[in-house]
Order: structure tokens, then sequence, then C-alpha cells
């Protein structure tokens, strides 16, 4: 299937009610033609993986085409000059996520563009590189604490920042790093010790620090990470 009659397939499924109701969550309404999730990750599965088709997807400008790019590209594929392109287009926070988690997440750059993006100061560039840091957490399983550690000194130095999108994946960062693993666990509640007294009068770091600490410290969380350190040392 090329390009042309995925996007005739995508405008098929328009539907202008769910458009304007995606407008309240804060979605970009141009160029979106208010597709479920669900049947965009149905059309990639017909689809399949494609780099080609999913730089002419990309190209597009529509919306869910965008996110339908994400999902049929190849991570080994993708440049870091591509990522840098796609993450300086990201106009709505849902692209943003899921162009990370589908996709850029798993390239072999994500840690250093993770760093790179996160210090940037447009709202949706920046948003990249700490949903990088809450989604390597989730699903680089490999990675060693050192990595998440250098990730949370960012943490702190931004948690100033007050513009809704930024603040939410900077907490949605420390919250994953936190329930990673205990040994994480205790950096990050360091680490918000640390923002509470950097910024002591920031609206945005009270908020980032409550919320992580809802989770952090809830007994479920904890719960979590015992049994994976059970199911780690049964493997070793």
């Amino acid at each position: 299937m090329d390009a042309k009659k995925i996007l005739q397939k995508l405008n098929q499924h328009s539907n202008p009610e769910n458009a304007a109701g995606m407008a309240h969550f804060g979605i970009n309404p141009e160029g979106t033609l208010g597709i479920s999730m669900p049947v965009i990750r149905q059309m990639a599965k017909e689809i399949g993986k494609s780099h080609e088709l999913a730089t002419e997807l990309w190209e597009s400008g529509i919306h869910e085409a965008r996110i339908l790019a994400s999902l049929v590209d190849i991570p080994s594929d993708v440049t870091a000059v591509q990522a840098d392109k796609w993450v300086s287009e990201f106009d709505s926070w849902d692209v943003c996520d899921q162009c990370v988690m589908n996709l850029l997440d798993k390239t072999p750059f994500a840690d250093k563009k993770a760093i790179e993006w996160s210090r940037r100061y447009k709202e949706f560039e920046k948003r990249a590189g700490f949903a990088m840091m809450a989604s390597l957490a989730v699903h680089d399983k490999k990675a060693g604490n050192e990595m998440f550690e250098s990730f949370l000194p960012i943490i702190i130095n931004e948690a100033d920042d007050d513009r809704n999108f930024v603040k939410k994946a900077i907490n949605w960062a420390l919250r994953q790093i936190g329930k990673r693993n205990e040994f994480l666990h205790k950096s990050a509640m360091k680490t918000v010790i640390d923002i509470m007294n950097k910024f002591p009068d920031s609206i945005s770091a009270q908020w980032i620090t409550k919320d992580a600490l809802k989770e952090l410290t809830n007994p479920k969380t904890f719960e979590r990470m015992n049994k994976k350190r059970q199911h780690y040392e049964k493997i070793v």
C-alpha cells in the first residue's frame, strides 16, 4: 500500500466531531482527522514496516498520518537528523509522545537526544526530551542505573518550567525513573527534595514534586518494585 492510498483511507475514517473533542484535551485541531488510536494501530499492523513510507506519511503533515509514521518506521533506519527534524515539527503533545514511545526511544541515540531535547526552549521539543526519559525508564530493560541518574540533575534544573506540557513531562520522567527499581527510587526521592530546595516558590516545582510523591510513596509502587527484584534474583 502506497502513501497516497493510506492517506485516502485515513480520510475515510475522518471524524470531525472527534477532532473537535480532541481539541479540549490540548490536541492541536489543525490537520487533525479525529481518528482513534485503535484504528491507527490496526492500520499500522496491516501496513507493516517501511522507513520510506513513514517518511512520506510524515511529510503529509496530517496529525494521524504522523502518528502512523511513528508506528511503521524502522528504528535502525532513523537517523539523528531525521529525529531532530521530526521533533522540531511537533505541534501537539500526543504526536510528541507517540513518536517517542513508538519509535524514537528505540534508536541508538535515544539517551543522548533525551538530554539534548530536554534543554531546548520550544515546548514540544523540550517535552520530547522528558518523554524520552520516561519512555526509556519503562521500555529499556537493559539500561543501567547510570543513564537514569544522569537525567535527574536535568529534571531538577528544569522543574520551574510552568508550561503545562513541559511540567507534566518532567513529572512523568521523575515518576517512571523512581519506579524502575529500589536504587533509582531512592535517587528520585532525593531529587524531589532537591527540587523543593532549589525552587521553594515555584508553583510548577511544587506540583511536580507533590504529584510525584503521591505515586512514589504509594504502597503499590513498593510492591511492584519488590516483585521486580524477586523476579530478577530468580533469573540470576
